[in-house]
């Protein structure tokens, strides 16, 4: 090797310190220019030198770019990011560290994550800043010092230019994608209207897009049809109460459920038939990507994308394996019993039994991934992180620990009830045996719903038979989990991208709400585009490119022959939208302006009672102000700050001014009248100076006071910083 050193390229700072600190035969000697650091290190014998990116330090952009927009356009070029976004400007920093220690440099390593985007990375440094056409490549999983040893010391001789390929065609689909259809949507809404509106959709956003507005189509075009059912309540000898439902369940009829009512008036009931089973719930699969997002969701109320976020904290941290997988198998060289055994100080009696058992097999999963294997802990543990953090940390531990557990074993008990030859059916479920659920302690979400003591032929007392009025309800809303669920089933977008085209579609104010809802303007969208250029909403379109790429990445075809297919698409696709872009224009540009309206409105002005009260953002934040303005009518509100505010599309029962809900993580959407002088609110002012009364700090004997805080009005002392004694507000 010539040169005086190998340099060792990462993909994040934090990354390229991980990799000094394992490999530095002795402590790494930092360097730091400006705010750039890297490390020169000896590993057996060798000069060492450990860089870092900072994610893509290239993107591409439009080539020979032209004043104005145009569409289609075909010629792009790769760039430094610093020179394509102003975002990315720090980024040239890490550029010319990376070319001045390059100079020296006599091997390059790619010790980027082993992924699409690592090889992309990586290789994208080694060609147009380190200018050479190949180097090695570093595959690991997790940031532990075992592990990146063994990654360096068997790093493959070359780099993984399959990997790469697939990753260069997949930027330069989503860029041309992207770019012209995005150009073609807005220009359109220009052209049309004269309005300046940044529309855009893509290869992945645009189909997901359609999927989301199908089911709202089927919401919509919902009509809910009336049926009934039938309760009996009763009790058991012991006077334990029971529920039970007719064994027909719904009737669509209800002069059939009346008749049934009318045969059960007066009689007695008895317990005819009483069925015990018996089933093991089996333990869960490690996670992949997708699993742990859906359950972050249910169980954390963590979004999607601000989950894979903390997990790429958590990971490069050195505390979890790489997240960005799709395998839900954790092969037995990772070290089962090392791990448990890291683990074991913070759960001593998990790993205790764990550590205990005959055999660690873990119930592994169907899905695989060539690159990683499922998301476990490292055993290395955190210190101090945010309750976020931690909660997502722990999730993993124990699903980790929950893999290896036996099974559950839960019994569900079926009764008949008879009443004159109707009959009459009530279930409780139990857990006999916790099994695995020991190990997923309180992210286990299931509730046991036991049924008090009963024989058969035993005579059940009947309090009430009752008919219950109901109606079907439309299928339900997708929420961020859901979909991203919908997704990878339809095979469209990546694991690593999925949650990120879901918040450019809130962003893009095509969705909103949680659960998701379409916007007008999202709707009015996918309608345009159906009507004037459907094939960039075909989802199994979208699907087929996918494809290509996994078939790249096997080495079955060639980028180039994809690139030329979409490229034909496009030109096919664009043509045929230019020739309507003032129908598809003005239908989006209303849809803009009435999207933004119902976003921004609150309700009918309360003072000059002809204007519209909307949201305004000032120097403090956002208040709502009559749009009546010029007219004199200078009509304004506070709103609060701590929190999302949305018209609730009602007015207040008590002084007739409009309400809005407050959306704020994990709580029910919550319901304020704007009028501060309306006298709800003196009321709960009233109640609380009553409740404070006489109130002393526990601590320092002061008079309590009224506080508000983030989840609104608190107790607390007068005396912080040295007294911090807070308590909550009774309801």
């Amino acid at each position: 090797m010539s040169g005086k050193y190998e340099l060792i390229i990462c993909e994040k700072p934090n990354a390229s310190l991980k990799v000094a600190e394992a490999l530095a035969d002795k402590k790494p000697i930092k360097k730091t220019v400006g705010k750039v650091s890297y490390y020169e290190i000896e590993h057996g014998g060798k000069k060492i030198v450990v860089a870092c990116a900072v994610g893509h330090l290239f993107n591409l952009a439009e080539k020979d770019k032209k004043k104005g927009w145009s569409y289609p356009i075909f010629s792009y070029e790769w760039r430094p990011s610093y020179q394509v976004s102003k975002s990315a400007l720090f980024s040239k920093s890490y550029v010319d560290i990376i070319k001045k220690l390059s100079k020296d440099a006599g091997e390059v390593v790619n010790a980027c994550d082993f992924d699409i985007e690592g090889s992309t990375i990586g290789f994208n440094v080694i060609r147009f800043i380190c200018d050479k056409t190949d180097g090695k490549r570093m595959k690991y999983s997790t940031l532990t010092k075992d592990e990146l040893v063994e990654s360096y010391e068997h790093a493959m001789p070359h780099l993984d230019f399959p990997q790469i390929e697939s990753g260069v065609t997949r930027h330069s689909l989503d860029w041309l994608w992207g770019l012209n259809l995005s150009r073609a949507l807005t220009l359109s809404v220009k052209n049309s209207t004269g309005m300046f509106k940044l529309l855009s959709t893509g290869r992945v956003q645009g189909p997901t897009l359609k999927i989301l507005s199908e089911r709202e189509k089927e919401i919509s075009a919902f009509k809910s049809v009336p049926f009934w059912e039938i309760e009996l309540l009763g009790e058991n000898k012991n006077k334990e109460g029971i529920s039970a439902w007719y064994k027909q369940d719904k009737f669509w009829e209800k002069s059939k459920a009346e008749i049934v009512l009318k045969n059960c008036k007066g009689k007695k009931a008895f317990v005819s038939s009483l069925e015990l089973k018996e089933f093991k719930q089996k333990t869960p699969n490690p996670f992949d990507l997708t699993s742990l997002q859906i359950e972050a969701y249910a169980v954390l109320g963590i979004s999607p994308q601000r989950t894979l976020e903390i997990a790429q904290d958590l990971y490069t941290n050195g505390w979890i394996s790489y997240p960005r997988t799709s395998s839900q198998k954790l092969p037995e060289s990772i070290g089962y019993k090392k791990i448990l055994k890291g683990l074991s100080k913070i759960f001593p009696k998990e790993t205790l039994f764990l550590l205990n058992k005959d055999k660690l097999i873990p119930n592994n999963g169907k899905k695989e991934d060539p690159a990683h294997p499922a998301i476990y802990p490292t055993g290395e543990l955190p210190g101090k992180i945010d309750d976020k953090a931690a909660s997502l940390h722990e999730l993993i531990v124990r699903r980790f620990f929950a893999t290896f557990g036996d099974d559950a074993v839960r019994e569900t008990l079926t009764v008949e009830i008879d009443v004159n030859k109707e009959l009459f059916i009530a279930k409780g479920t139990r857990t006999k045996e916790r099994g695995w659920h020991e190990l997923y302690e309180k992210f286990v979400k299931l509730e046991d719903e036991e049924l008090p003591k009963l024989n058969l032929k035993d005579e059940i007392n009947i309090n009430e038979i009752k008919i219950h009025d109901k109606e079907t309800k439309p299928p339900a809303r997708y929420n961020e989990a859901s979909i991203i669920k919908e997704m990878e089933k339809n095979n469209i977008g990546t694991k690593a991208t999925r949650s990120t085209i879901v918040q450019n579609l809130f962003d893009r104010n095509y969705i909103s709400d949680k659960p998701i809802v379409v916007t007008y303007l999202g709707m009015k969208t996918v309608e345009a585009l159906e009507k004037y250029c459907p094939e960039v909403l075909d989802v199994s379109l979208t699907r087929k490119f996918e494809e290509d790429m996994d078939s790249i990445q096997e080495g079955k075809k060639k980028g180039e022959e994809v690139i030329v297919e979409a490229k034909d698409f496009l030109t096919k696709a664009l043509d045929h939208f230019k020739k309507k872009e003032k129908e598809i224009g003005k239908e989006l540009g209303q849809a803009a302006i009435e999207t933004r309206d119902k976003e921004v409105f609150i309700g009918k002005c309360p003072v000059c009672k002809e204007g519209n009260l909307q949201m305004r953002r000032g120097k403090f934040g956002l208040f709502a102000a009559c749009d009546k303005y010029e007219q004199g009518c200078k009509t304004t509100f506070a709103l609060p700050k701590n929190g999302k505010v949305k018209g609730a599309e009602k007015d207040c029962d008590i002084c007739c001014y409009p309400m809005v809900l407050i959306f704020r993580a994990k709580r029910k959407p919550q319901e304020l009248c704007i009028n501060p002088n309306c006298e709800s609110k003196k009321a709960e002012e009233e109640r609380l100076r009553k409740l404070v009364e006489g109130k002393k700090c526990p601590n320092c004997g002061s008079q309590l006071v009224i506080k508000n805080g983030f989840y609104g009005p608190f107790l607390a002392c007068p005396g912080y910083p040295k007294c911090k004694y807070i308590e909550k507000i009774p309801k």
